[in-house]
């Protein structure tokens, strides 16, 4: 997700090096990440059952992973794959478990994802959509507000302690939600696209074409999920 993990602080820093980032070694590395963990996924699909009652603590164990990558960039070409590893054990328990409930759920969530980032590229591309400071912190505003909330619910549901209202119902509140943050995921892959751009410009180090790869994978599983939220509360 373009916010917490490709942002503005990064981009401000001044780079020297005798390898430096390019656009079609940050897209390899993509493919790769993105790979590694849809066929993961696929692997893990009939053991699903097994992760499940361990779902939240993975999640965080993710958040807490993706933290480290962060502060230590020079590290992401190290740490990414095993990321990526990690989250197939996410993608795959929840979309297992969305399946069992509402057979071919999963394949209309990964096209609609899939078409979405298509979708953001072209209108990224044709400059539809221009990234300007009012727009990143728009978007960066509302995910970090979004990331709170559910940082909020997950505490409440490992504790015990309360539920956070609306977020998880399938009327037409908890609908609306959703799709405004599936709105937000999509437009959080315009601040990725835009700051790949910018870091290729600036002639970054080489390992931040894994360090964006990282990145533009949080962007799309989190943008994944939550079609995947959206089409549940729908079909419910």
């Amino acid at each position: 997700m373009a916010s917490p993990m490709m942002n503005e602080d990064t981009f401000s820093q001044q780079w020297t090096w005798n390898e430096v980032m390019t656009l079609q070694g940050t897209i390899n590395k993509s493919i790769i990440l993105i790979g590694i963990t849809i066929l993961s996924a696929i692997g893990v699909w009939n053991y699903a059952w097994l992760f499940l009652p361990y779902i939240l603590p993975i999640i965080l164990f993710a958040f807490v992973f993706s933290i480290i990558i962060s502060f230590k960039k020079e590290s992401s070409p190290y740490l990414s794959t095993p990321f990526a590893i990690v989250e197939w054990v996410v993608i795959g328990t929840i979309s297992a478990f969305y399946e069992s409930q509402f057979p071919g759920i999963v394949i209309q969530a990964t096209s609609l994802t899939f078409a979405t980032f298509w979708l953001m590229l072209f209108l990224y591309k044709t400059k539809v959509i221009q990234v300007t400071n009012k727009f990143r912190a728009i978007v960066t505003g509302a995910t970090g507000a979004i990331m709170v909330v559910y940082l909020i619910s997950i505490a409440g549901s490992m504790t015990g302690w309360f539920n956070v209202p609306y977020i998880h119902d399938s009327g037409a509140m908890g609908i609306g939600i959703s799709i405004f943050i599936v709105g937000i995921a999509a437009f959080n892959l315009a601040l990725d696209f835009d700051l790949i751009d910018r870091w290729v410009k600036a002639k970054a180090p080489k390992f931040m074409e894994w360090y964006a790869s990282f990145g533009l994978l949080i962007t799309l599983v989190w943008l994944y999920i939550e079609i995947l939220r959206l089409l549940g509360k729908v079909r419910r």
